[in-house]
């Protein structure tokens, strides 16, 4: 009978231990299972964290003003119908004085700048627009035709590459706000410029009309940057 009895309580004890050792490896397996999970989820983390501020710096090295440095005319564009050629040349142009004056309504603390600034902004995108808009309509297809050798066009954006521009945006206070209507003041000459040659040349009619447009709105314009400039000065 103590045999018997003995023989029972071993078996119960080899099955507890058994049991035992069987729930700690699962224990075990599981854990390892969850700090490898970990491990990798933190791995993958870091990578997609790496990975985004790689690509935040990209964004940010591209934001902020438009390069013009590397500006060239497009391949024959001067054998493109001159209006094709007003249209690509002053869409880009015009888009320089918007980079120009998004930068300043960022960087002045002039509320008269600010508002002049947001003018040229509104103005200048609502005729890209329609530029774009007549394109399409017009010239369908047709490969870029933009020109810097129109007249106007090459010296009014020469202070858009290199040593300027890095001045411009490095500039702060009085010294930005000079600068700024150092710089938009020629830009506006060169679209004046290309403006009156359009007048005489181009075809539609609408071309006609959107540079006479741009002629007036830009003298004044440039009427009232030597205002304050001959005001801030002092």
């Amino acid at each position: 009978m103590k045999t018997i009895l003995l023989t029972t309580v071993l078996s119960v004890a080899a099955i507890a231990f058994a049991g035992c050792e069987s729930a700690t490896n699962t224990n075990t397996r599981t854990n390892t299972a969850v700090a490898n999970s970990n491990a990798n989820s933190t791995m993958n983390m870091n990578g997609m964290n790496h990975n985004s501020m790689a690509m935040n710096g990209n964004s940010m090295s591209n934001g902020g003003m438009m390069n013009h440095s590397d500006m060239k005319s497009s391949p024959n564009s001067a054998s493109q119908p001159y209006d094709l050629q007003f249209i690509d040349t002053m869409t880009h142009h015009h888009q320089g004085a918007i980079d120009m004056a998004e930068t300043a309504l960022k960087k002045t603390q002039n509320a008269e700048l600010k508002t002049f600034a947001q003018k040229i902004i509104d103005d200048q995108k609502k005729e890209i627009a329609q530029m774009k808009d007549w394109r399409e309509k017009w010239y369908a297809g047709k490969p870029p035709a933009m020109n810097m050798e129109m007249p106007g066009m090459n010296d009014s954006m020469k202070m858009m590459m290199g040593d300027e521009m890095k001045k411009f945006e490095a500039a702060t206070g009085k010294e930005f706000d000079l600068m700024f209507l150092d710089m938009m003041t020629p830009h506006h000459q060169g679209a004046i410029t290309m403006a009156k040659e359009a007048l005489t040349k181009a075809e539609h009619p609408e071309i006609k009309t959107l540079a006479q447009t741009i002629i007036s709105a830009q003298e004044k314009e440039i009427k009232q940057m030597a205002d304050w400039k001959a005001k801030w000065s002092k």
